[in-house]
């Protein structure tokens, strides 16, 4: 070995042994053979799951109540060989453009894991391409357009059922259960909305009804006045909504007024909520919506218990997402556990690792349901309920 050979390796040494006492331990053999890396935390440092939702503004009981379930999901499973995992919330607004902010948010954190999210359709949309190219799975409580598990990523996964389920059981209850032959369809132009109203409309019309019109609002106005005078014109039996609870709110507000008295208001899982019928009061009656609250067991008692004594309010006050919220969380923090590499000091997460093991989530009970993926990321865990407004309360429709 020629002298100047021991020079150089005794000054690699010294960097080795450097940057060792610096904390910087050399990565596992894992993380330099995944082409995605891994996410690394540092002692002292926490492991960061993604909630992305809309937290402020008219659509915010969405973005609070499923993140206040994932926290208490982080109260229950959070601690790892001494490192605590942590719920980091961010507002998307529910917008499309927010949803990429976000997304473009999280990728630059290197101790991020995984999303919890996102919340509504059109930002997952945006979002879905960011996270596919960085690596980070995603696994929504309740982003239901159909399309987005038509898209071909590796990393979108959700638990909610998807919109076809649900607009093709509510145009069978809506034709089969009410009765009725001739509706009228509405929507707010959203990937959610349009795309659940277009649902509805052609299960509809597959069924042998009729329906009278398909309209489309401007969300966030505060007079439907006159697109509802021209829908009672045509006399329908129904008027259905799709779209979220603050419109929602507005049309049932404006629908005797606009001689829409004694038609049967019908929404989505959107509407569902407490906030709903705030803004509604006694207009609320009869409107029939659809939700995910799950079965009764006891797991669900204590988690409901848990929820009330922390946050105030009971569970699905909110939003139908609560239990969802909770569950993707936990879930999440079960495929970290698994694949994480301790190493010097410090956690390693090989990225493509996490991409898998979400999507291979397999038999996991969540609160929810029994959450298995197939192979485009849907989870799916039950198909909805129906509820009814009555007395200023959601009670189960017959």
């Amino acid at each position: 070995m020629k002298k100047g050979t021991y020079g150089l390796l005794a000054a690699l040494l010294l960097v080795a042994l450097f940057a060792t006492a610096c904390g910087g331990a050399a990565e596992p053999k894992e993380c330099a053979d995944d082409p995605l890396g891994c996410a690394v935390v540092a002692k002292g440092d926490t492991i960061k799951i993604g909630y992305a939702g809309p937290t402020q503004g008219e659509y915010s009981a969405f973005g609070t109540d499923i993140s206040q379930g994932g926290l208490i999901a982080i109260d229950d499973f959070g601690e790892f060989n001494g490192f605590q995992f942590e719920l980091v919330i961010e507002d998307t607004g529910g917008a499309p453009e927010g949803g990429a902010a976000v997304a473009n948010k999280f990728i630059s954190e290197p101790s991020m894991v995984a999303i919890a999210g996102h919340t509504f359709s059109g930002s997952t949309e945006a979002a879905i391409p960011i996270y596919d190219d960085a690596g980070f799975p995603m696994l929504s409580p309740s982003a239901t357009n159909p399309s987005l598990t038509e898209m071909g990523s590796l990393v979108f996964n959700r638990i909610a059922f998807t919109d076809t389920v649900q607009g093709i059981n509510a145009a069978e209850y809506i034709y089969n259960k009410l009765g009725a032959t001739k509706i009228a369809v509405m929507h707010d132009g959203g990937a959610y909305g349009q795309g659940l109203a277009e649902i509805v409309k052609s299960e509809f019309e597959k069924l042998g009804g009729e329906v009278v019109a398909f309209e489309a609002i401007t969300p966030g106005e505060t007079d439907y006045s006159a697109p509802l005078a021209g829908i009672a014109a045509l006399e329908p039996e129904v008027l259905y909504f799709g779209g979220y609870d603050a419109d929602a709110a507005v049309l049932k507000n404006q629908m005797a007024s606009s001689g829409l008295e004694g038609v049967t208001f019908f929404s989505d899982d959107g509407c569902f909520g407490q906030n709903f019928l705030d803004l509604t009061g006694e207009n609320s009656e009869g409107t029939i919506a659809t939700s995910l609250i799950p079965p009764t067991s006891p797991e669900k008692e204590a988690f409901d218990a848990a929820y009330e004594e922390r946050w105030g309010d009971p569970p699905g006050t909110l939003s139908p997402f609560t239990w969802n919220g909770y569950d993707i969380v936990a879930a999440l923090i079960s495929v970290a556990k698994d694949v994480a590499i301790e190493q010097g000091g410090n956690l390693y997460f090989p990225r493509s690792a996490m991409v898998e093991g979400v999507r291979g989530l397999e038999g996991y009970n969540g609160l929810s349901g029994v959450i298995s993926c197939d192979a485009t990321g849907e989870c799916n865990t039950t198909g909805p309920t129906f509820y009814i407004a009555e007395g200023g309360k959601w009670v189960q429709a017959p």
